[in-house]
């Protein structure tokens, strides 16, 4: 969330009348372990009062709902012992279902806000506890069995319900025999046995069936394609469409189950086209295809599980020339891209727990839940834009993988600076893609050396631009001072006056910085003009429409208002 987002969302909740589970205002401070109590308490209440995220908000005052202002930094704090205070909290919450915090200036005073995630089918325990809100009061969960109770019921996950219609004779013969040969990989100790067992058996074991009755989640992943239509009114389908760049509609296939199957049919269909033609023809030691396998296999996996099957909606992986689109529908529970990337400890949350603990012994995704994060280190190494996770819409995530280099500054660049953390290069991502970051971060790269420029039009650092031999290229993204624009327009305004505005745009578009859009390149050459005119330099004889810029001279004292001016322009 933006500043402008943030101060309207502290303007709704300080309009509540008063605290609630949901909702706690702090003067300024908590110590660590009762700030970890807070948040397993808000998650918990979350949970059971329905609400999409919890707040705890540092620097208004309690009662009054007052602005005060808070010195509180977690960034900076300790939890326990030397570690930091946000990964000491992570690492705490069990089941860790993910917050973050916002800093920013509210009503001229500093303020922070915790947003809480909810719990999600279990109760969130803080280091061995769980706690829950009475009223506007903090205690222990363990004291209130019922709302335990109620938080344990509060989902039912569908995947994990036996579907009475379905028996043995409804799964894939060849889809067991991949299982297995899945299982056995992932559990190398135990291959001798599972070649032993019969398929009731291996089910079982594999965590595909309950008592050997098949579940809903068996079905997606190794169920005959007529087996769809006992998930009806559940859809269970990925489907593939090739666009060009028109975005027009070439080609399409749909796939149902078995998934476990069909993912490999779903990856034979895109086209993986080996990368050679790049600039200059030397940007890589060897060709590479367009896109990492694993990644790709990744972001499908990760589509599958944490489908909202009761939306009934479909997996798509869109192709066009430059990009795939994978779409799953269901919010993305962990809330933020960069909280996964960010904490060390993963969230542990599934939308689908039984289908993503069948398919993490299938060897289908990681059981750690460091699958995206991983997907980000491959598109670094391989020196490719990062993955673009799109959550505008709260039913619907996006993931976009480029299969091209956008920016080859930003490419050398990290061929040449093997030290950047994966954070730094995220950002640095969004710069190369034009795409907004905080005021925050762009003060975190300009510490680093890495980006210059007035924010928010940033652009490669100088010191960086030498080392990978764009050293023109970054002239041409920063531009010159503002002198040596003014001096051009003084120049053009002596030899050829009168001047149009039209006139002053030809000479100075393509000299100001290419980091720039066109609209912002026409307010530049506005400001300039504004401050010669100030300035007594040049003066406008004819409309603020149509202009006619004349050098000052007789007639035109350079102690012309201000306002005179303005009205000229």
């Amino acid at each position: 969330m933006n500043t402008a987002e943030l101060t309207s969302l502290l303007d709704r909740l300080r309009a509540e009348p008063r605290e609630t589970e949901w909702l706690e205002f702090k003067a300024n401070r908590l110590e660590p372990q009762v700030l970890g109590e807070y948040v397993s308490a808000l998650a918990n209440s979350a949970c059971l009062l329905g609400k999409p995220r919890a707040y705890l908000v540092f620097g208004i005052q309690d009662g009054s709902h007052a602005v005060m202002g808070t010195t509180f930094d977690p960034q900076a704090e300790k939890g326990k012992g030397t570690q930091l205070l946000s990964l000491w909290l992570s690492l705490g919450l069990h089941p860790n279902v993910g917050f973050e915090t916002h800093t920013f200036i509210y009503q001229g005073k500093r303020v922070l806000l915790f947003e809480v995630h909810p719990a999600f089918d279990r109760p969130v325990l803080f280091y061995g506890t769980a706690y829950i809100r009475d009223g506007t009061s903090k205690t222990e969960l363990a004291k209130y069995p019922e709302k335990e109770r109620a938080i344990w019921n509060r989902r039912v996950d569908w995947s994990a319900v036996v579907c009475e219609q379905a028996t043995l004779e409804d799964l894939d013969p060849l889809a067991v025999e991949k299982a297995r040969a899945q299982f056995a990989t992932k559990f190398a100790t135990q291959a001798a046995m599972v070649a032993g067992w019969d398929d009731a058996t291996f089910l079982s074991k594999a965590k595909l069936t309950i008592r050997r009755s098949v579940t809903n989640a068996a079905l997606l992943l190794l169920g005959r394609p007529e087996s769809s239509t006992l998930l009806v009114p559940r859809v269970a389908r990925i489907t593939w469409l090739l666009k060009n760049e028109r975005n027009e509609e070439l080609d399409y296939q749909h796939f149902g189950p078995p998934f476990l199957l069909n993912v490999d049919k779903v990856l034979a269909r895109i086209r993986n086209l080996t990368v050679r033609e790049l600039p200059e023809g030397t940007l890589f030691p060897v060709e590479l295809t367009q896109y990492d396998p694993w990644v790709i296999r990744e972001a499908l996996h990760n589509c599958i599980a944490h489908q909202d099957y009761g939306l009934r909606g479909r997996v798509q992986v869109v192709e066009t020339p430059d990009t795939l689109l994978l779409t799953n529908v269901g919010g993305f529970l962990p809330g933020r891209v960069e909280t996964v990337i960010e904490q060390d400890a993963p969230l542990e949350i599934y939308r689908n727990p039984f289908l993503a603990e069948a398919m993490v012994h299938l060897n289908m995704i990681d059981t750690q839940g460091g699958g995206i994060k991983r997907m980000f280190q491959k598109q670094r190494q391989r020196f490719f834009p990062m993955p673009d996770y799109d959550l505008s819409e709260p039913e619907r995530v996006k993931v976009t993988l480029r299969g091209r280099v956008l920016d080859e500054r930003y490419t050398r660049m990290l061929m040449a600076r093997t030290d950047l953390d994966l954070g730094l290069i995220m950002l640095l991502d969004k710069v190369q893609k034009r795409q907004h970051i905080s005021a925050d971060d762009s003060k975190r790269l300009k510490a680093a050396g890495l980006v210059e420029g007035r924010y928010p039009n940033l652009l490669v650092a100088s010191r960086v631009a030498s080392a990978v031999g764009e050293k023109a290229q970054h002239i041409r993204d920063r531009g010159f001072d503002s002198q040596y624009y003014q001096d051009m327009i003084i120049a053009l305004v002596r030899e050829h006056q009168p001047v149009a505005r039209a006139d002053i745009d030809r000479l100075l578009l393509d000299k100001l910085p290419e980091v720039l859009t066109s609209a912002q390149k026409l307010n530049r050459i506005h400001n300039l003009l504004r401050r010669l005119a100030e300035s007594g330099l040049i003066v406008n004889e004819g409309s603020r429409r149509w202009p006619k810029w004349v050098p000052a001279g007789a007639g035109h004292p350079a102690g012309r208002s201000k306002e005179t001016n303005d009205k000229q322009r």
